[in-house]
């Protein structure tokens, strides 16, 4: 394949894919919000995340539809498409949210811009190995680093808001009166800390805002994607494997369970991630969200930190590694004293979480080849929405049971510890009769 053929620039078409995943990487720090949210609405902690859960769901729906849709019409116009679904549900999120109230929030961040997110983030990654071929890992870990860059660059702008900092303090009071209430076994009085309309409206604003930010630069990034020209002839067409091919091989559902048992693993930790920084650390929101903001940055580097290591260790070699490494996370973040041990510990699970979807596109490529990879990819992308909604649904289940996250450490980290063992066991599979 000729990547530099005449009147393309692969790094310019990776520079405006990766802009695409910044807007579509804010999903990430929904935690920022989840105080706010239960606070200000009277809404369990499980309510809360279920926004965030039901997006990262319906995100691998959309990644699916997108995929296949994006093999038949190309990159650019899927990922128009999905940027500005992603941003009408983000805005409609925050213009009626107040007044319809949880069901509202699922519908439009949920559903709506969930679907929108998958559709917009499969397109960059199936283009990105197709302009790469000689760097796979380092191509598309260099595209998704800027999924992981959304949350950074959206936790520092959003937590610096007047709107923001004004509900942040009242939610934490909150929020921690709650949780003593929940760990004494007595009832808790909500009206006691009710977080006036105005301030809600402030932060349903951010909501708004957001989703119009997304539109413009999203949509704009978009137009520059495109294939190599290469992309359609025979010869390209037949160097890979069909849906229905890949779909009648074990390997495929292998890489779909490495990608969702790191997901479950990951987003335990960041649908909740304020909150349990706030906890394990003891440390205010405003702190915590600002400090998860700063090394947010690591879900992003993990992309093309792991991505690029995989070209030379080892696809395979590689999540084991990064499942090991979780292991030890897990077992020991919830005895670690201080912000900066808690930190730490945070930021090498969003380094690992990362990798999984700065290594999978090229794994991916290397075991079905990328004349179908839209396809293919958009259904191992399923294994996403499915772990976003496992993940948080423990972190929720044991903080409103427990008053604390602490309990659901010890349960991810024994999965991982099994999940460890997989890559072992999936090897590349036979070139199809096309091939």
């Amino acid at each position: 394949m000729d990547a530099s053929a005449p009147g393309s620039n692969r790094w310019a078409i990776a520079i405006a894919g990766i802009i695409v995943m910044i807007c579509l990487g804010t999903v990430y720090s929904w935690s920022i919000f989840t105080n706010a949210l239960i606070a200000g609405f009277h809404w369990s902690t499980q309510q809360a995340t279920t926004p965030f859960e039901t997006a990262i769901f319906f995100l691998g729906l959309g990644a699916f539809i997108g995929g296949r849709w994006q093999d038949r019409v190309g990159p650019r116009t899927v990922t128009i498409v999905g940027a500005i679904v992603w941003g009408i549900g983000v805005m409609l999120a925050g213009l009626g949210t107040q007044h319809f109230g949880h069901t509202w929030m699922l519908l439009t961040y949920g559903i709506i811009g969930g679907f929108g997110n998958g559709m917009a983030y499969v397109t960059p990654v199936a283009m990105v190995t197709k302009w790469f071929p000689d760097m796979r890992g380092l191509g598309s870990g260099l595209v998704v680093m800027g999924f992981g860059l959304g949350a950074f660059f959206y936790n520092q702008i959003v937590t610096r808001l007047a709107a923001y900092a004004a509900v942040a303090k009242p939610a934490l009071a909150y929020v921690k009166a709650r949780d003593a209430a929940i760990k004494a076994g007595t009832p808790f009085d909500a009206t006691s800390y009710q977080l006036s309309h105005h301030l809600m409206h402030g932060l349903m604003g951010i909501f708004l805002v957001s989703g119009i930010v997304f539109i413009v630069l999203g949509g704009i990034a978009a137009f520059a994607l495109k294939n190599p020209p290469t992309i359609g002839t025979e010869s390209v067409l037949a160097s890979g494997f069909t849906m229905a091919q890949a779909f009648a091989t074990p390997q495929v559902y292998g890489l779909w369970l490495l990608l969702f048992l790191n997901v479950t693993a990951g987003i335990f930790v960041i649908s909740n991630a304020v909150p349990m920084i706030s906890q394990f650390a003891s440390v205010g929101i405003p702190t915590a969200a600002l400090w998860y903001g700063l090394i947010a940055i690591f879900n992003g580097l993990g992309r093309f930190f792991w991505g690029s290591i995989s070209d030379r260790l080892g696809r395979n070699l590689t999540y084991t590694v990064m499942y090991l490494i979780q292991v030890v996370i897990f077992f020991t973040v919830g005895h670690v004293a201080g912000l900066a041990g808690v930190l730490v510990c945070f930021a090498i699970v969003l380094l690992c979480y990362g990798g999984g979807f700065g290594v999978m596109p090229s794994f991916n490529a290397d075991f079905f080849g990328t004349a179908n990879m839209g396809q293919i990819y958009g259904f191992i992308l399923t294994a996403w929405g499915l772990g976003g909604v496992v993940g948080p649904a423990i972190a929720g289940f044991v903080q409103d049971r427990t008053g604390s996250y602490a309990g659901g450490l010890s349960a991810i980290a024994i999965m991982l510890i099994v999940a460890a063992v997989i890559p072992f066991f999936i090897k590349k599979p036979q070139a199809p009769a096309n091939a």
